[in-house]
């Protein structure tokens, strides 16, 4: 079942052509990456599939429905952790569920089943500035997941990270991936990490962004640290290379 679709979405800002007819689609538990240079509206589409920007052609389906700027339906990380300085980790994460309806106890409840999962267990009374980057991407996924925990849009999560830490949060990721019954739409300029966590990559060009090419990366899973030097990896990545 397809997930999001999105169709034909242009957007521009004044004289500024961000995007030109964008069309890709996620289905259900899929990993889906928009790899693309810096600047090319891959946020831009993100905005629109959340709902907080309306595209000036086109439309978003989610599981069939049109939600052209309608917001509240998928869950948005950005690439900053966007943590509350002043709630500890679990009041932090609570966010979501509080601003649902939930009572604090109902969302402490909810969110603790999910804590190991998220590699949280025993940072619960931690406040963010006593956590490495990792561990505030953990708690920021996390508040992602329980925000909309089928539909997940998360825009270079670990761009900020240095690179020994950015590749175990990738490898953890697909371990949690695993276990969650989610559909995830990922945006990336990193190859290495489009090609490791996705089943499907779609390249964008320069702005005005289009479509250039979609890669189905039939490597098989479960992936880990030697996927990275494996032969279909590296032939997939020549292949991205030499379209870029």
């Amino acid at each position: 079942m397809k997930k999001v679709e999105i169709n034909n979405i242009s957007k521009s800002f004044g004289n500024l052509h961000t995007l030109d007819n964008i069309s890709l689609s996620l289905e259900e538990n899929q990993f889906v990456t928009i790899l693309g240079p810096s600047g090319s509206g891959k946020s831009t589409l993100f905005n629109i599939v959340a709902g907080l920007s309306m595209p000036d052609k086109g439309e978003i389906l989610i599981e069939g429905e049109v939600y052209t700027g309608k917001t509240g339906r998928v869950s948005y990380m950005h690439q900053k952790d966007l943590l509350l300085p002043w709630k500890n980790i679990l009041e932090n994460v609570c966010v979501p569920l509080i601003l649902k309806g939930a009572s604090k106890k109902e969302a402490q409840e909810e969110a603790l089943k999910h804590f190991k999962l998220f590699g949280l267990d025993g940072f619960e009374k931690n406040y963010p500035n006593q956590l490495s980057g990792g561990m505030k991407q953990r708690a920021s996924l996390l508040r992602t997941y329980l925000f909309s925990n089928d539909i997940m849009l998360l825009d270079e999560p670990f761009g900020g990270l240095d690179a020994i830490t950015k590749r175990k949060m990738q490898g953890w990721l697909l371990e949690v991936f695993k276990n969650l019954k989610a559909s995830i739409l990922f945006i990336t300029h990193d190859i290495d990490e489009a090609i490791f966590l996705s089943d499907k990559v779609y390249v964008f060009s320069e702005r005005p962004a289009f479509v250039k090419e979609i890669f189905n990366i039939n490597i098989d899973r479960p992936r880990d640290k030697d996927t990275f030097t494996s032969e279909a990896f590296n032939d997939m990545k020549k292949e991205i290379l030499d379209l870029l």
